[in-house]
């Protein structure tokens, strides 16, 4: 979706305003940067002029004194300008990156499917960086240096008038090139900024499946591919720095007529004596001053263009509807042993045309074992996300069951009754501590250690650490059977009511697999138990089962 001008600039302005106080400090501190920089302008012909015999009302050294309190002045504000970015400055864009990745743990499963994480990082980072800067940093930045131009002006125009309006006429260059600048420079920073985030997608993604890549021997065509992005990225780059080139060359001709004009015309009017040599000083400077903000504001045309390219992409984020909103349910309200029912469900992933479920009908019954089966592609997996609320079906209803037979729609706040284990390795990068106490910040180490037995993990006692044994990303530093009996325990301290294990022995062989089963089933005798597998084991503890 493409979004217009206004609506950027109004988006870019929300931002603003939740950033007021370093934004209206960093505008302080350069108007009076701008002030102090005129005032060296002032201080430093008042010097010349009084060194070259013209009165003044103020001797040689009180001007030296005045032009080393303009330059501490000076060396004040851009050492608080600094701390002004460091403290506020990570602070803004710690928050924006915060909320966005609330936002986007909150969105629908589906949606977020969309995006490959790698897009989604640099959004996170990239364009958070763009955004925030632009408000704290830009446009104070862009005020600063209009007050810059203005300040310089009037002060040449009160100097020579003359030369103040021949000065100026170097405007209408930014003006027409700036105009012809924008629309194009915004296509190609957006197709750029694509570009780079499919970059990172190919880094991320590789290295992710690093042991699968190496024992495919597919390095060197990753490493072709991630060069191919890389090439396409290039040619974006050369495109636009070529399209800027030439309003870049018009505006430099411009300042450099500007330049040489002021030179020649404070020349002439000293060698007239119509100015002193403290104004030719004056002249020099000041016309620097005012086509130094002209300049810098060519150079704002590539920062607002990755700005709105940034804030387009946040927006495309941020429109994306959060999941119904509501309380988890109180686990004193549905008590176990809880069910689920399905009715004439049907499902129909977006933009698909086959139903992965069609019109099922079926009862998770309070208290018992199911197992399903089906070969692959069949809808096991599909029917999990529907149970846990990850996707909506398409036609029918899903509720829980209760031991009276009382029934709520199953939605988003009834997760908290599920304990869910998927197939693979789903451990986080930390300790095994740290990953049982996400699904029970509360838990204490007895409680840790009971689920990790039941779950046949009680290798964790004998290692040196125990509980504080580091995992590395995806359950590092472990076996894969280590690892899935560890997210077995994790499941289990969690208290869901109804628990879901896809393919989650899959891993461990068949004596540990039986004792697993056995343990669990004999401990949670209330709980309902869901098994997705293709193993037999699961067979021998199901009252049921269903094929799909």
């Amino acid at each position: 979706m493409t979004r217009t001008t206004s609506q950027i600039l109004r988006y870019l302005v929300s931002r603003l305003n939740g950033h007021r106080m370093q934004a209206t400090l960093n505008t302080v501190v350069g108007v009076l940067l701008v002030a102090v920089d005129l005032g060296f302008v002032w201080a430093t012909k008042l010097a010349i002029d009084i060194a070259t015999g013209e009165k003044a009302p103020i001797s040689l050294y009180g001007a030296f004194a005045l032009i080393a309190c303009i330059m501490v002045s000076r060396i004040t504000l851009v050492v608080a300008s600094r701390w002004i970015k460091a403290i506020l400055g990570v602070k803004a864009q710690n928050q924006m990156r915060r909320n966005l990745f609330a936002h986007l743990l909150q969105c629908p499963w589906t949606d977020l499917r969309a995006y490959h994480t790698g897009n989604l990082t640099n959004r996170i980072e990239r364009d958070v960086t763009d955004v925030v800067g632009f408000a704290t940093e830009t446009v104070p930045s862009f005020v600063t240096t209009l007050c810059q131009f203005v300040g310089a002006f009037l002060f040449l125009f009160f100097m020579d008038s003359t030369l103040a309006l021949i000065i100026v006429c170097v405007l209408p260059f930014f003006v027409i090139t700036g105009k012809l600048y924008v629309k194009r420079m915004r296509a190609l920073s957006r197709e750029a900024r694509d570009m780079e985030g499919r970059i990172q997608s190919v880094i991320q993604e590789t290295l992710q499946h690093v042991l699968v890549v190496k024992t495919l021997q597919r390095s060197e065509h990753f490493v072709r591919t991630l060069n191919s992005t890389q090439d396409d990225l290039h040619r974006c780059i050369l495109s636009r720095t070529r399209y800027s080139t030439f309003s870049g060359t018009l505006l430099n001709a411009g300042f450099a007529t500007g330049y040489f004009v002021t030179f020649a015309w404070g020349a002439v009017s000293l060698s007239t004596g119509a100015i002193t040599y403290g104004a030719m000083l004056a002249f020099v400077q000041l016309v620097g001053q005012i086509q130094g903000p002209v300049r810098n504001l060519t150079k704002f045309i590539p920062v607002f263009v990755s700005s709105f390219t940034a804030a387009e992409r946040l927006m495309e984020l941020e429109d994306i509807a959060a999941e119904p909103a509501g309380a988890p349910v109180p686990a004193g309200r549905l008590m176990p042993p809880l069910g689920i029912g399905l009715e004439s469900v049907s499902f129909v992933y977006p933009n698909g045309t086959r139903r992965i479920i069609d019109k099922l009908s079926h009862t998770f019954a309070p208290g018992t074992i199911t197992a399903i089966l089906g070969e692959t592609g069949a809808g096991k997996t599909t029917l999990v996300r529907l149970l846990l609320a990850l996707v909506r079906p398409t036609e029918g209803h899903l509720y829980i069951i209760g031991a009276d037979g009382q029934k709520w729609p199953v939605g988003p706040s009834m997760r908290n009754l599920f304990a869910y284990v998927p197939q693979g390795n789903t451990l986080f990068s930390g300790t095994i501590r740290s990953n049982l106490l996400q699904a029970n910040p509360q838990a204490t180490e007895p409680e840790m250690f009971e689920v990790l037995e039941t779950a046949a993990a009680d290798f964790v006692k004998r290692k040196p650490l125990g509980l504080d044994t580091p995992c590395s990303e995806s359950g590092g530093g472990l076996s894969e059977g280590q690892a899935q009996r560890i997210a077995i325990a994790r499941a289990l301290l969690s208290k869901g009511h109804i628990f879901i294990f896809d393919e989650a022995t899959s891993a461990l062989d068949r004596e540990t697999e039986q004792r697993v089963l056995c343990q669990i089933v004999s401990k949670y005798p209330r709980r309902t138990f869901i098994f997705i597998t293709h193993r037999p084991e699961a067979l021998t503890y199901a009252d049921t089962s269903l094929r799909l």
